[in-house]
C-alpha cells in the first residue's frame, strides 16, 4: 500500500443540502451537538500533537459543508501555517463559496473540490433535495469565483446517478475542453442508502469512459496523484477527467488516506467500519497525545488488513452513519 499521510477532517456534519447519495431521503439524522463536535483547539492538537508526529502530512476539510463550520478561513489558516503541512485541500457543495473565495485563498487554501452533479437546474434541484428557490447559479458563482481566484486544480466532482443525471456525462466532461479545471465522476456508494436506486445500482468507470471515447477520444493523463482517481484527458482539452471506482475496481493498495469526523472518530477506512477510534473522548479524558499517536500508530498497522478484508461489506450498506455523518 502506498503510505498513509492523507486526512480527510469533516468539520461538521450540518449541511446547506440534502443530497439523496450523502442524506437518504426518510432518514433520521442525528446531528452532533456542538459540544460533542472537536473544538478548533482540540482538532489543532490532534493535528499537531498526534497526526503529524505518525506522519500525516496532507489535510481535507469536508464535512457535512465544511463552509457553515464557524470560523472556518481562521482554522484553514491555522493548519496551512504549519511547518510540516505539505498540502491543505477542501471538498465543498461551493453553496457559500463565492464570498469566501478570496480569503480562503488568502489563508493558504490552494486546492479545491466543488461538487456539480448537474448543469441542468431542475435536477441539480432535485438530486440537493431543495424544494425552493434554485441553488445551481449561486453554485456555478462559486465554481467561477474559484476559478478567478486562482485555486489549482479546481475539480468538479459528479456522482453518476443512474437515470438522474448519467445523460449528463459527455456535457460535463466537455468542461475540461476549454478550462484547466478537472472533473471527477464517482460511482455512487450504497452507504447507509443502499436501497436508494433499486436495482438500478450505480454508472460504472468503464461505461462513462466509453461513451467520452466514443465523442472525443480519450487518452491517459500525464499528470496523476496519489489518489483513486484514474485519471485520463480528451485530446487537446486543458483539463483532465478522473474517475473514481470504489464499486467497479478495487484501489485499496493505493488507499493513503484515513478519515477523521466532526465527533472525533477516526476511520481507517470508508467501505467498513473496523477498527474505528474515538479521540475526542480519549482526548477529554485526559489521555495522552503520545498514547493517541501509539494509538494510530498500530491502527495504520493494521490498515491493509482492514482495507482488503473489510471491503466486501461495502456492498451491503450495513452502516450506522450515513456519509454525510462519516465526512464524504
Amino acid at each position: 500500500m502506498n503510505q498513509v499521510d492523507y486526512l480527510r477532517i469533516s468539520l461538521i456534519d450540518r449541511c446547506n443540502f440534502r443530497c439523496q447519495y450523502c442524506m437518504p431521503e426518510g432518514v433520521e439524522l442525528d446531528y452532533i451537538l456542538k459540544q460533542q463536535m472537536l473544538t478548533d483547539e482540540e482538532l489543532l492538537t490532534l493535528i499537531k500533537e498526534v497526526f503529524i508526529p505518525v506522519g500525516f502530512k496532507q489535510f481535507r476539510l469536508t464535512g457535512g459543508e465544511p463552509l457553515l463550520r464557524p470560523r472556518v478561513v481562521d482554522l484553514v489558516s491555522a493548519i496551512a501555517s504549519l511547518p510540516q503541512t505539505q498540502d491543505i485541500s477542501m471538498t465543498t457543495n461551493g453553496f457559500l463559496l463565492a464570498p469566501m473565495a478570496q480569503n480562503l485563498y488568502n489563508a493558504g487554501l490552494r486546492r479545491i473540490n466543488i461538487s456539480l452533479d448537474s448543469l441542468d437546474p431542475d435536477i441539480f434541484d432535485q438530486i440537493i433535495g431543495n424544494q425552493g428557490r434554485s441553488r445551481w447559479q449561486q453554485v456555478w458563482h462559486g465554481i467561477q469565483a474559484a476559478h478567478e481566484v486562482g485555486f489549482d486544480p479546481l475539480k468538479l466532482n459528479v456522482v453518476v446517478i443512474p437515470g438522474v443525471n448519467d445523460h449528463e456525462v459527455l456535457d460535463l466532461a466537455a468542461l475540461t475542453i476549454d478550462k484547466q479545471w478537472h472533473v471527477r465522476f464517482i460511482e455512487f456508494m450504497p452507504i447507509g442508502n443502499v436501497h436508494l436506486f433499486g436495482d438500478r445500482g450505480w454508472v460504472s468507470s468503464a461505461e462513462l469512459r466509453e461513451s467520452i471515447r466514443d465523442r472525443w477520444g480519450l487518452t491517459e493523463a500525464q499528470v496523476r496523484g496519489a489518489g483513486p482517481a484514474d485519471v485520463f484527458q480528451i485530446p487537446g482539452a486543458k483539463g483532465t477527467l478522473g474517475f473514481i471506482s470504489q464499486m467497479s475496481e478495487c484501489f485499496c493498495d493505493r488507499c493513503n488516506r484515513m478519515r477523521l469526523s466532526a465527533d472525533g472518530w477516526l476511520r481507517p477506512c470508508l467501505l467498513n467500519e473496523t477498527g474505528q477510534i474515538d479521540l475526542k473522548t480519549a482526548l477529554r479524558s485526559g489521555t495522552s497525545t503520545a498514547q493517541l499517536q501509539e494509538q494510530v500508530s498500530s491502527l495504520l498497522a493494521i490498515k491493509p488488513e482492514i482495507n482488503f478484508k473489510g471491503r466486501d461489506s461495502g456492498n451491503q450498506g450495513i452502516y450506522t452513519r450515513t456519509m454525510s455523518q462519516i465526512g464524504g
